[in-house]
């Protein structure tokens, strides 16, 4: 005699095998062009490729670099534990294969692959329980759709809810209300005849078998969404190697496959859309027929639906008239389903557009169309079966129109905010090239709409890259990418088109900002500033732009290392002389990468402030700078801490034959004087090229630059300016400086000793040494290094001696006063004085200075800046201000800001352009 666990195991076999037989036979069914394949046929026919998922709480970042499969997804949804309550909601948009992988998952369990912890799964479609009108229980439902299981022993399975699943597909097209239900509404028994909606709203919501595990998909627009607490699972479809994959089993020639799938990711794999499975189906199989027809596969979106209209219009047989008509009548419905509030047209809206009797069979009319309901029956809905289509037929049947009643702005004015790639159609639509296989079935486009739109275009697109709406500017690449038109670019893009940042790039405006510089041939300026996300895929993309910028700007930017190969790549065989990468974290590991690039390329300019490099980067860094093949002149190298042994290694660098470096910008890299004798060792050799030196902020003391003091007498030492800006020094380094300053062999034509602590003993020695005849220094800024009056005395002296090359001198921020800077007001007033821009910021000026200030300004025939800001000048100086630089031939600017000047005094120094405060 059968157990009752006998019995139990013969109906969960016969469910099984009635499902799976279910499943085969809807597999005979025909699949479309446009509507892909049937869900049951993909599994069927194992041609099924794992969709990729990512769940709740996941990054973009990690979404990107780890998605999971959708079985892994559900696997980890419904564990075995049986601890997830609440409904797992699959989300994807159209055509992202919810109902086929859906039909996988019931097959898998079906076959014994997954979920064996479920007894039984239960299959239902909104759709399907749309038309259960009146009332009925949840097992005269369950008898009603499996009609392999008795009444005893559905009896039996209802036993054990949690062993239980549940499987609802498409939400967005229920037609009732999803909401939990109340306590006057709700049904836990499943004998209890309710409505359906308020069987499935309990059954979701838990007191209707509860501990019942519910899966529902999706797409994301379902209103009724909002109402579930649920795991949300989102289908991402596609991805690339998914991609790939498809192709390889769609055609059973690799070659053939690779072609396919190369072009399909260089003409539209930045798209969206082309994560849905379905759309891999339609573009595979046109693909196909191209080949086998021995044809040009597409180069634009453009060209890939003027390939399946023509596909389409052939299966039909129809005249070029017919044809003609049968696109503009597909182009009014178009029109309709965009501008209507469901995107679709009922029976009796289908008849007013014409369609119907071009399609005049349910095969033809699903070719084109989707069909939703019995053909026969007045509630029969209508619609494309993507926006892509939609859109193209619209766009398609404007050129078709041989009326003038609507112009090309008009069309898109009366569609704004309910299409997406209306103008994509229309200007790929537009260049003969891409429609001319169209118009051989449909006959000539209507010239004047064409003429219309490239009138529209041309004044349109240069608005918008006139102005500094980066948007706008990458909408017009698109669109002159989906043109094709190489000679249209150069007319378009002018160089004042050219210098905007182009940071927040999509793949999409890769592609384009790639196609646009291709076609210019080069770029000056690459400005990809602020790029937070610039990925691999990216990166890869913009090589034919890299190579062709001369200048590219990566300023805080973030760049995964597949990018930073790529950027290596590009500039290892392009044209780039200046690349700034200032404030972007690649640390040691990412510049390793780059270097692989800048050992043999054009850059002559490599700024890299503040990207976490440390020490361990300087052996490639080294490599880079004494390679036979590197143009490297200027280096900049700000905030990286490389500290005494990083910079050790660079001066091996410097002495290097093959080192071609003029500038070196090491501020604020943890430096101490212990690193300063191999640098200054490196100076002395004879093999260094360096100009311009900078160590400001660094901890060199007064050791340090005694070190660099010794250098720069040496006749090799090719240093013209060396900024020693805040870095601990005292009077007492200035004893090897003067008498650096004094050699013969000294070059220096700029020095910076701010903001240490020199005083008047160490300001006097500079002073000293600078009055020898001959020294060739110009510049020199003496900031906030507690100068006196006696330095300012001596300094006077020197600017009038005759012997003083000066022309640049800034002593801001010492407490000299009025007394202390009139030394230097009668220097400025003696011929022999050379000085061009003086800097007395913050010294304690008051109204009391300003008669010998003006005296020296008019009598001075070489100062053309004069910095007063910071001072405790009041309205009482400014006429005389003013005057004094109305009447100056050689002035070309005061600086008087943040004085004590009242608002009363800004008309009066408006009068002269020269003056700013």
């Amino acid at each position: 005699m059968a157990t009752s666990k006998d019995c139990f195991q013969t109906i969960l076999t016969m469910h099984k095998e009635a499902l799976l037989g279910h499943r085969k036979q809807k597999s005979e069914d025909t699949s479309t062009l446009l509507g892909g394949q049937l869900p049951n046929k993909v599994v069927h026919d194992n041609n099924y490729i794992p969709l990729m998922t990512t769940g709740p709480d996941v990054s973009e970042k990690q979404m990107q670099e780890n998605p999971q499969s959708f079985q892994h997804a559900i696997l980890t949804a419904l564990p075995e534990d049986g601890h997830q309550l609440k409904p797992v909601i699959v989300v994807g948009p159209a055509g992202v294969g919810r109902t086929t992988a859906l039909e996988k998952l019931i097959v898998d369990w079906a076959t014994g692959k997954h979920l064996q912890h479920f007894s039984c799964v239960f299959h239902f479609t909104f759709r399907d329980l749309n038309a259960h009108k009146g009332v009925l229980s949840l097992q005269a439902l369950l008898l009603q759709c499996y009609s392999h299981l008795s009444p005893e022993s559905l009896a039996l399975v209802l036993q054990n809810p949690k062993s239980l699943l549940f499987l609802f597909d498409g939400l967005d097209q229920y037609q009732h209300s999803l909401d939990p239900p109340t306590s006057l509404t709700i049904c836990s028994d499943p004998h209890q005849p309710v409505s359906v909606s308020m069987l499935v709203a309990s059954l979701v919501h838990g007191p209707l078998l509860k501990g019942a595990a519910i899966l529902l998909t999706s797409r994301p627009t379902a209103a009724s969404l909002e109402s579930l607490d649920g795991y949300c699972v989102e289908l991402l479809g596609f991805l690339k190697p998914q991609r790939k994959a498809y192709c390889d089993r769609f055609f059973s020639n690799p070659i053939v496959a690779s072609q396919a799938f190369e072009n399909i990711e260089r003409t539209m794999g930045f798209y969206d859309f082309c994560t849905s499975p379905r759309f891999c189906w339609t573009t595979c199989s046109i693909y196909k027929s191209l080949m086998e027809a021995g044809e040009s596969l597409p180069e634009t979106l453009t060209q890939v639906f003027v390939y399946i209209t023509v596909h389409l219009i052939r299966a039909l047989s129809l005249d070029t008239t017919n044809a003609r008509d049968l696109v503009t009548s597909l182009g009014r419905m178009a029109s309709h389903c965009c501008l209507g509030p469901d995107s679709n047209c009922s029976k009796e809206e289908m008849a007013s557009t014409g369609v119907q009797q071009f399609l005049t069979t349910p095969t033809s009319l699903k070719d084109f169309l989707h069909v939703d309901g019995d053909l026969e029956s007045d509630y029969c809905i209508f619609s494309f079966h993507t926006q892509k289509i939609q859109e193209f037929f619209l766009a398609a049947s404007f050129y078709l129109d041989e009326s003038e009643a609507v112009s090309v702005e008009e069309m898109l004015e009366n569609h704004e905010g309910c299409v997406e790639f209306l103008d994509l159609y229309l200007a790929g639509l537009s260049e003969p090239s891409q429609r001319k296989p169209l118009e051989s079935e449909l006959g000539e486009f209507n010239t004047d709409h064409i003429m219309d739109f490239s009138s529209w275009f041309k004044s349109t697109s240069r608005k918008a890259l006139e102005s500094y709406h980066t948007d706008r500017h990458l909408h017009y690449f698109h669109l002159l990418h989906q043109r094709q038109n190489e000679k249209l670019v150069k007319e378009i893009i002018t160089p004042s088109a050219r210098g905007i940042s182009y940071g927040v790039l999509g793949v999409h405006d890769c592609v384009s900002l790639s196609y646009i510089v291709t076609c210019l041939g080069e770029w000056d300026q690459l400005n990809l500033y602020n790029s937070k996300d610039l990925t691999e895929e990216k990166a890869n993309l913009l090589v034919p732009a890299i190579r062709l910028s001369r200048k590219i700007i990566l300023v805080q930017s973030s760049l995964s290392a597949g990018a930073l190969a790529h950027l290596a790549s590009a500039l290892s065989q392009g044209r780039t002389t200046e690349l700034d990468m200032s404030y972007t974290p690649m640390g040691d590991t990412g510049f390793k990468v780059l270097c692989t690039g800048l050992g043999d390329c054009n850059i002559q300019t490599l700024k890299l402030p503040v990207c976490g490099l440390t020490e361990a980067c300087c052996g490639d860094l080294v490599a880079v700078l004494t390679s036979e093949k590197s143009h490297l002149r200027v280096l900049e190298l700000r905030g990286n801490a490389f500290h005494d042994q990083g910079l050790r290694k660079l001066s091996h660098a410097l002495g290097s034959p093959h080192c071609k470096l003029q500038e070196l910008q090491l501020p604020r890299c943890e430096l101490t004087g212990g690193s300063m004798e191999a640098l200054s060792t490196a100076l002395c050799v004879g093999q260094s090229e360096l100009r311009i030196l900078n160590l400001e902020q660094n901890c060199l003391t007064d050791q340090g630059v005694d070190w660099l003091a010794k250098a720069l007498q040496y006749p090799c030492c090719q240093l013209q300016s060396l900024i020693l800006f805040d870095n601990e020094l005292t009077a007492a380094c200035c004893a090897g400086v003067a008498e650096a300053l004094q050699s013969e062999g000294c070059r220096l034509t700029e020095l910076d000793l701010s903001v240490n602590e020199l005083g008047q003993e160490g300001a006097l020695q500079l002073c000293k040494a600078l009055n020898k005849p001959g020294r060739p220094l110009e510049k020199l800024r003496l900031v906030r290094c507690e100068l006196t009056p006696l330095v300012f005395k001596e300094l006077g002296v020197l600017l009038s001696s005759g012997t003083s090359g000066l022309r640049t001198l800034s002593v801001g921020l010492n407490n000299i006063g009025d007394e202390g800077a009139k030394h230097l007001w009668v220097a400025l007033g003696d011929k022999r004085c050379s000085l061009e821009h003086l800097d007395v910021e913050m010294i304690q000026l008051t109204d009391a200075c300003v008669g010998d200030l003006s005296v020296a300004v008019r009598a001075s025939g070489s100062l053309k800046s004069l910095v007063l800001k910071n001072n405790h000048l009041t309205d009482t100086s400014v006429p005389a201000l003013v005057k004094v630089m109305q009447d100056s031939r050689t002035m070309q600017e005061m600086n008087l800001q943040y004085n004590n000047f009242s608002e009363d005094m800004f008309e009066m120094m408006d009068q002269c352009a020269k003056i700013k405060y």
